[in-house]
């Protein structure tokens, strides 16, 4: 994880927001779901380097995670997968995650830029959740399942865990 965390430490200091002109809105979410597509197939997703990373958590569902890409921040390469389960109990897309390595490891402080992403700004700083994670940013973005609070909020009442 530490070189993880250093790279990410990099990659949150130089990259942080994806450019959009004001007039412009955000950038066009066909592009993400036709990236993430591919990752309704847990198999595709295992195979690019996803780890399932704890249970399901209630408002969220499962999180697979690509270490190897913690804190790069690319938009049309998340970081992490959200996945819900259907009425089969077969694992179903639901969204995406990004993170950024906070610059300073404190959860009291920002980062010098506070990272945003389709024009919206990522939630943080907060510890890592489990060992070994850094103190990071995140944001969420629900392109696969309805979200009542909205694409991107953190949390997505329609997602439960069995």
């Amino acid at each position: 994880m530490t070189g993880v965390v250093a790279a990410g430490v990099v990659a949150s200091a130089t990259l942080l927001a994806f450019p959009v002109a004001a007039d412009e809105g955000p950038p066009d979410l066909a592009a993400l779901k036709a990236a993430t597509a591919r990752y309704h197939s847990v198999k595709v997703a295992l195979a690019d380097g996803y780890v399932p990373v704890g249970g399901c958590v209630p408002g969220m569902g499962y999180h697979y995670v690509n270490f190897a890409r913690f804190g790069a921040a690319e938009p049309l390469r998340p970081e992490g997968l959200l996945y819900t389960t259907d009425k089969h109990g077969r694992l179903t897309l639901a969204g995406a995650e990004w993170f950024v390595v906070d610059e300073d490891q404190v959860v009291t402080t920002h980062n010098t830029v506070v990272p945003q992403m389709f024009g919206q700004t990522f939630d943080g700083p907060m510890p890592g959740h489990e060992a070994g994670m850094p103190v990071h940013y995140d944001l969420h973005a629900y392109v696969w399942a309805e979200n009542p609070d909205g694409l991107f909020a953190t949390w997505n009442t329609t997602i439960t865990c069995p």
